[in-house]
């Protein structure tokens, strides 16, 4: 990870954000429908397509445009300002992924709500995906086909029936009307036919279609939160509240259980997990989180059952700072790691915190998202705000990390050693309007135990009481390769560059 906190040399200068593109905009008093809110986002590895789902079970699928536009003779590439050039989409297609269920056993409703969107490895130009709702993960596969359709017919077009409805077929393949019975009204003309022309097939036009491949049901008992998949391109976990399981992608009905966090008596239950992601190297390693502020890095290789972890991340409560939010706003809304797996980045409902994962002793890195509300939190606990579970994200050289807020705010910090970038912006088509000038030194405070860095970035309403907390920027996602970043806010996906 060249955003390594250790490493050396200056830190990168300060990005300036600009719009990019801006899909589902609202109208001014438009109002939103429930169905249409996002609630997930993915880019896949290459960054050349996008993933949205949202709260009516659809996936909505972008492909990226400026590499076919660009694509041009050498010297055209090299005499160009890559400066300028950024990532552009276009929507591509969608489909329904989950449909509303009811679980007649325990009486529950079971909604469409797309939770997560992971993309698989592409084969044979079809792209594929994992999509999961709270209680059903499902496989597909989206890939064009040609629509095929038949020419040259001998036929006279004049001497057809005008009904455009079709005839009726009895058993032998023969017309039961006779209006239809081409063969019997046929007559050769004198001289006989000088051509015969034999049908021939076209395919005029390409449809994209998305398939359902498999469906990998009745694995969990309580809501799925995570889905994530091995490098070994074959296997992927998912997770609920007490448990993760281990699927393989071409079997369907079987699934392994390696964590149960389940108590022998549930009034024994202290914390529940609430993401889990494989190492993006190791297809051996995975960590999840819980609810208590705490990650565990396990290794499949040390036993079929992986109740003990080979190391635990958790920052000790700071003494005399105890109160009755401080279990809530510790838990752990979303674990990413950095592409080369040395980091993982956790967000909770106050802080961005970035661990090495050679070192359990504390974070290397700790980002207070919008400490300013903290005097709030009583306000935010009666509206249930501060069960907001905000998603968080690395960029794709781990210099740089980023997570949402309210208002439509998100937030990008620079993480590498010394850099004091922080930045606040709006999920607009004006990112810089809310934009505060940071001082040139934030406060920190640095221990030599953690070599932990505090960085506030201040909002533009210092006492939160200009927030909007109706709403609130929960997913984003970071382009892989290019300082671009996709966010939604409620049902408009916002795209930016810098």
């Amino acid at each position: 990870m060249s955003g390594d906190s250790s490493s050396g040399g200056p830190p990168p200068p300060s990005l300036e954000w600009r719009f990019s593109q801006v899909f589902g905009e609202r109208t001014a008093g438009e109002e939103v429908q429930e169905v249409d809110i996002i609630s997930a986002i993915e880019f896949d590895k290459s960054g050349d397509h996008l993933a949205t789902g949202d709260r009516g079970g659809r996936v909505v699928l972008f492909e990226r445009t400026d590499n076919k536009d660009h694509a041009g003779s050498r010297r055209d590439a090299e005499q160009m300002d890559y400066t300028v050039r950024h990532p552009e989409f276009r929507y591509k297609t969608e489909f329904q992924s989950h449909e509303p269920e009811f679980d007649y056993l325990k009486s529950l409703e079971i909604e469409e709500k797309i939770n997560k969107i992971r993309w698989c490895q592409p084969a044979n130009g079809a792209l594929f995906l994992l999509s999961t709702n709270d209680k059903t993960i499902k496989y597909w596969k989206v890939q064009e086909k040609k629509i095929k359709k038949i020419s040259e017919m001998n036929i006279d077009p004049s001497k057809t029936p005008s009904s455009s409805s079709p005839p009726p077929i009895v058993a032998n393949g023969v017309p039961a009307d006779p209006a239809h019975d081409y063969l019997s009204n046929f007559s050769f003309p004198l001289g006989g036919i000088p051509s015969l022309r034999l049908p021939v097939v076209t395919s005029q036009e390409t449809s994209l279609v998305a398939r359902c491949r498999r469906v990998y049901a009745h694995a969990h008992d309580y809501h799925i939160n995570s889905i994530s998949n091995s490098s070994d391109g074959e296997t992927f976990i998912s997770a609920d509240d007490l448990r993760v399981n281990l699927w393989n992608l071409e079997i369907s009905n079987q699934s392994f259980n390696i964590v149960d966090v389940k108590p022998t008596n549930m009034e024994d239950l202290t914390e529940v997990i609430t993401s889990a992601e494989f190492h993006p190297i190791h297809c051996n390693m995975l960590a999840y989180s819980s609810s208590k502020g705490s990650i565990r890095l396990i290794d499949m290789r040390q036993s079929a059952l992986c109740d003990s972890h080979t190391k635990l991340f958790e920052e000790p409560e700071a003494p005399g700072s105890r109160s009755f939010f401080t279990e809530i706003i510790a838990s752990i809304s979303d674990i990413k790691f950095s592409r080369d797996g040395r980091y993982i980045l956790s967000r909770d409902y106050m802080t961005l915190k970035l661990w090495d994962i050679n070192m359990d002793s504390g974070p290397v890195a700790s980002y207070q998202v919008h400490e300013h509300l903290r005097p709030k939190l009583c306000d935010l606990y009666e509206n249930d705000s501060i069960f907001d579970k905000f998603e968080c994200c690395l960029s794709g050289d781990g210099l740089r990390v980023a997570t949402g807020s309210y208002s439509n705010l998100f937030r990008v910090f620079g993480a590498s050693k010394g850099s004091t970038e922080a930045a606040t912006l709006e999920a607009s088509k004006n990112p810089m309007r809310r934009q505060i000038q940071t001082p040139a030194r934030p406060s920190r405070t640095i221990s030599s135990m953690t070599r932990m860095v505090r960085r506030e970035s201040p909002g533009a309403e210092a006492n939160g009481n200009g927030y909007d907390f109706t709403n609130k920027l929960l997913h984003m996602a970071w382009h892989p390769t290019e300082n671009s970043i996709a966010c939604a806010a409620a049902n408009s996906l916002y795209m930016y560059y810098a």
